[in-house]
């Protein structure tokens, strides 16, 4: 069964070029031009991935993406033609998976997309169940605990808290974990890892994830 992935642009030339490039690959493509349309169409068809514009009109893409999260949890690439830092911080804050700046490349776009499907499917496939002092993590199941709470986790923060229990006290670079949780055709930058660490470590009251200055982080037992 072809992934779904779900367009969601005001610009009609932007959402004709995405399209066309990711059929050629056979994916089936829903297309939305504003943010209540993005909204309605992702709980109507359940994509497993949403390119998402944050300059939407009848509510911008960051609500909208905000509103999606309720009720659900697809990789959400943002696109957008802002470049300044805050605003890439802003929406991975908000649910955001990656993004992608205007002007893109479309082929980069598309091997983002391929690696993000090739990490799905691959965790839908391994079996593993991770333990540590106090975490315990199911790569089935795709649920993680904190002694005996669920943390309620986006796929980049469990793929990410996976990555550290496998590598359990050993320092990771930020390159490591680009190349592991958002594939080896990843194009954008680390400071996306400092981000989703970020949210991790609050989920996990500010335990177990230690950084390792100049180098990346490392899942440790306590904190020092």
């Amino acid at each position: 069964m072809p992934a779904k992935i779900l367009i969601v642009d005001d610009e009609a030339g932007i959402r004709n070029l995405i399209s066309a490039y990711l059929r050629k690959e056979g994916y089936e493509i829903y297309e939305a031009v504003d943010g209540p349309g993005a909204v309605k169409s992702a709980h109507a068809f359940k994509p497993d991935i949403i390119i998402l514009d944050i300059m939407l009109p009848g509510m911008d893409g960051l609500e909208a993406l905000n509103q999606i999260r309720r009720e659900s949890e697809p990789y959400v690439i943002l696109l957008t033609a802002k470049t300044e830092e805050t605003d890439k911080i802003v929406g991975l804050s908000v649910g955001a998976d990656d993004y992608v700046t205007k002007p893109f490349s479309p082929r980069e776009l598309v091997a983002r997309v391929k690696a993000v499907l090739r990490r799905l499917s691959a965790g839908n496939v391994a079996s593993q169940v991770l333990i540590t002092h106090h975490l315990r993590l199911d790569s089935v199941s795709r649920m993680a605990w904190l002694d005996d709470t669920l943390l309620e986790l986006t796929l980049i923060e469990f793929n990410l808290l996976e990555v550290l229990m496998k590598h359990h006290g050993q320092a990771m670079t930020r390159e490591q974990l680009l190349e592991n949780v958002w594939g080896q055709d990843y194009f954008g930058e680390t400071r996306v890892v400092d981000v989703h660490i970020g949210h991790v470590r609050q989920k996990l009251n500010g335990r177990f994830i230690s950084a390792v200055r100049g180098i990346g982080y490392r899942l440790v037992d306590r904190m020092e």
